[in-house]
């Protein structure tokens, strides 16, 4: 009778196998036997009913349980069953709620059936995978070489007023490190020394940079991938990356293929020989921090928001520093560099055309035109016409203004001496032009409102844009992308959306959505609509990514092909093939990502307010910052979660911090007061049974 009177009230009390127990789910009631909830040991069922969690009840008696009861229907289902029928619900879903439960069996095939289409080789597209280079232990001597210019001249003086400069985000921040101490990162967190924080690539080369040291691939044609140059182990993280490798047997011998990496003010140059070792060629310092490094042919160019403006010369040896405006955009076309300024002027110089005695002459800094609105020049694209053209020397230059406009002005054959003439405008945009790209085929401008994109068509009678019939619009579309601000998400640098590709190609962006995720996906630049998606085959997160052009071999019937890199946390790099899902465009959704696939990618996210703007331009830096990520591993309490992560997040885990990263650790925390990332506290076992889950982080809010 005692025992009947308690099983009618819903406790939790211990009673016969065939007691009936009255469950209220999310407010729906569901009956079942003791048997049918506890025949898996350990589980959270098992639990709540030998009276190990505390219970509550609601009016009739039920055990009220605060879950979603339309997911736990095809779980008590089976309980009872023991067969999966999973219809109307997501699979994620469903795995989140067995791993809430801790039904053990129930987890193990649904992760199963998730896994059916995946490989640890990857699908298709996935062209290969190079393993962690091995952390060097040597240190590099700090020394320096400078040229002449910087030991007794000034920097010429501003040719005009400054005005506010852009808002530089996470950009520059980091200073000159100390010689023993290893500065934090820009949100004042320690950097993880094995994480992959810039990619890139030129012809067959790859410049991968990691925190205190950077590592060039060569591609030869038999052997594949290989290892030719090593850094020492720098005493300050790597902020900018360029690498430029020209064909073998070019005029400037050995300063053909060099690499440069930055941070702060400072910059390091390697010349590369083929045969696999480097040369260091000098240490420079632009006195300000440093905003872009590129290479325009063999010339080493180095940017910053201020105006300063700062080149290295192959031929000469002489690296040149000199002030202009503040600079807010940047282009090269050929030997000419170009620069968009914050008074709406955009500027040239040639390269090329070097004084031979830097301390007595500036570089040839020349206006090209001024905005009729004298709006700021935050995005800039040349585009010239092939040699091929019987229009001659035509150049065409796009660009975008701080108010929103999108400009492209025109220099024709005939009128080489009057200067490019206004062609279009278009004021579509609301927010600041980040980006923009004028190619053969269509105009590209990106706005500061979460990555907005509107594009056209652009006409071409005999390789010259035309006015007739004109541009025409063509798509509207965002790309999200939610950046870290711990600096574990990767380097703002190295997740440049883009656009990739060459100006008389398809172009693509790549989408990375949260900064944790290890999925990207390719999308057309000039429509949106989804290449390609990849997902990294190790399971670590992906910190950084790069599209490469990469030549052809000399076999008869090759072709360029275009790769996507990805650097992954656990400092590794997979490549994957573009060109095949180029070819194969047209089976993928047509559009961007599914509702079902952003929730999946925003499961473990948080949205939180946007971070209040800090400037009134965007950054000069090659990604807008769009929103701040803070991790939850230092501001929100674990307490409610129990247990360890399932069994895939495990092995990721496992996989992240795998013996690459544990040397780095080991090697950085060995050095003189060279502090290392604090690892996150394990997550603690209590009574209540949350979901096996990583913790969330939070992301501010922002438009799909």
């Amino acid at each position: 009778m005692a025992a009947a009177a308690t099983a009618a009230e819903g406790l939790p009390s211990r009673g016969p196998p065939g007691e009936v127990i009255h469950l209220n789910v999310g407010g729906k009631r569901f009956s079942t036997s003791r048997q049918t909830l506890t025949w898996i040991p350990d589980s959270f069922f098992s639990s709540l009913l030998s009276g190990r969690i505390s219970t509550l009840k609601d009016e009739t008696g039920a055990i009220f349980i605060d879950r979603d009861p339309t997911v736990f229907a095809p779980i008590l289902n089976f309980l009872r069953t023991k067969e999966l029928d999973p219809r109307g619900v997501h699979g994620s879903s469903l795995l989140h709620e067995a791993q809430f439960y801790g039904l053990t069996p129930l987890v193990r095939r649904l992760q199963l059936r998730e896994e059916l289409d995946r490989s640890s080789c990857g699908n298709v597209l996935f062209n290969g995978y190079l393993p962690p280079p091995v952390f060097p232990v040597k240190r590099r001597n700090r020394h320096s070489l400078v040229g002449p210019q910087q030991l007794g001249g000034r920097p010429a003086p501003v040719r005009r007023s400054n005005t506010m400069p852009p808002n530089l985000g996470n950009a520059g921040l980091l200073g000159r490190m100390l010689d023993e101490k290893s500065p934090p990162s820009p949100s004042g967190q320690p950097e993880e020394p094995g994480m992959v924080r810039l990619v890139c690539g030129h012809h067959n080369w790859i410049a991968v940079a990691y925190t205190q040291f950077l590592v060039c691939y060569r591609l030869k044609e038999a052997s594949g991938w290989q290892l030719v140059f090593s850094s020492p182990r720098l005493d300050w993280p790597i902020e900018r990356l360029a690498l430029t490798a020209r064909v073998p047997g070019g005029a400037l011998g050995e300063h053909d293929k060099m690499v440069a990496a930055a941070t702060g003010s400072e910059i390091l140059l390697w010349a590369l020989q083929a045969e696999g070792s480097g040369s260091e060629i000098g240490v420079f310092h632009l006195g300000v921090p440093v905003e872009a490094l590129f290479f325009v042919g063999n010339q080493l160019i180095a940017t910053s928001h201020t105006g300063r403006i700062g080149v290295w010369n192959a031929v000469t040896k002489h690296w040149q520093v000199q002030e202009v405006q503040p600079i807010t955009s940047y282009d090269a076309a050929g030997s000419f560099l170009l620069l968009g300024c914050n008074n709406g002027s955009i500027y040239y110089v040639d390269v090329q055309k070097f004084p031979l005695r830097m301390k007595d002459n500036d570089l040839l800094v020349s206006e090209l035109y001024r905005d009729p609105a004298e709006d700021g020049v935050t995005a800039l694209s040349v585009y010239l016409t092939p040699k091929t053209s019987d229009s001659g020397n035509w150049i065409e230059i796009a660009y975008g203004t701080s108010s929103g406009g999108v400009r492209v002005i025109v220099q024709h054959p005939e009128t080489v001496g009057s200067g490019p003439q206004l062609f279009q405008t278009f004021t579509v945009h609301r927010s600041p032009v980040t980006k923009i790209m004028l190619s053969e085929k269509h105009l590209i401008s990106v706005c500061a409102d979460n990555n907005h994109v509107r594009t056209w068509s652009v006409t071409r009678f005999r390789g010259m844009i035309s006015t007739q019939p004109g541009s025409t619009p063509l798509a509207s579309f965002k790309i999200l992308a939610l950046e870290s601000a711990d600096g574990h998400g990767g380097c703002s640098a190295g997740n440049d959306i883009g656009p990739y590709g060459e100006r008389d190609d398809q172009q693509v962006f790549i989408q990375k959505v949260v900064p944790s995720a290890s999925q990207l996906f390719v999308r057309l630049s000039s429509t949106g609509q989804r290449v390609c998606s990849v997902r990294s085959v190790d399971g670590s997160p992906t910190t950084a990514f790069t599209v490469l052009e990469c030549e052809g071999s000399r076999r008869l019937g090759s072709r360029p092909r275009r790769y996507l890199l990805t650097g992954q946390a656990n400092g590794s790099l997979a490549m994957w093939d573009l060109t095949t899902a180029m070819d194969g465009l047209g089976q993928a959704p047509a559009g961007g990502l599914t509702e079902q696939e952003l929730m999946e990618q925003l499961e473990h996210c948080e949205l939180a307010p946007p971070a209040p703007s800090r400037g009134s331009l965007p950054s000069p830096s090659p990604r807008i910052s769009l929103t701040s990520l803070h991790s939850a591993t230092s501001n929100t309490s674990l307490s409610g979660h129990r247990g360890n992560p399932s069994p895939p997040q495990a092995e990721a885990r496992r996989r992240g911090g795998g013996s690459f990263v544990e040397r780095c650790q080991e090697l950085v925390r060995s050095g003189p007061d060279l502090r290392r990332p604090p690892t996150p506290a394990p997550w603690p076992s209590t009574s209540l049974g949350t979901p096996l889950t990583p913790p969330k982080m939070k992301l501010n809010e922002t438009s799909f």
